[in-house]
């Protein structure tokens, strides 16, 4: 059976660099699910819907490991759930590089600047 690593991130894989890729094609094929949006009005109980939603398709694939990341309280219970069902799940780190430029005017401009590290796992 093909080992599939799903990206549930809003950040697509066709993105990212080579050595994130090359990390996530250890784990398998690499699949994008796209995090949702995720109202900052909705209750709990609407986001642990969405997540119910979302966990159906994530499942359906039967991966061998899912990237999560994006908005805290759903990606707590989405986690948690993948966990439960035996499912590696991991974050990727990354090192920030950031440069401050003053501009002409006196305002500044930060342009932050992010290497892929590693996945780690939760």
């Amino acid at each position: 059976m093909k080992k599939i690593f799903i990206n549930h991130t809003n950040h697509p894989s066709e993105r990212w660099s080579a050595e994130q890729i090359a990390a996530a094609q250890a784990y398998g094929e690499i699949s994008d699910v796209p995090f949702p949006a995720v109202d900052a009005e909705a209750t709990a109980a609407e986001v642990r819907v969405l997540v119910c939603e979302y966990i159906k398709k994530i499942l359906a694939a039967e991966p061998s490991c899912v990237l999560c990341q994006g908005e805290f309280n759903y990606t707590f219970e989405m986690v948690s759930r993948l966990k439960s069902a035996g499912v590696t799940v991991v974050a990727a780190t990354s090192e920030r590089s950031v440069r401050t430029e003053i501009l002409p005017d006196g305002s500044t401009r930060q342009i932050s600047t992010f290497r892929f590290v590693q996945f780690r796992e939760y």
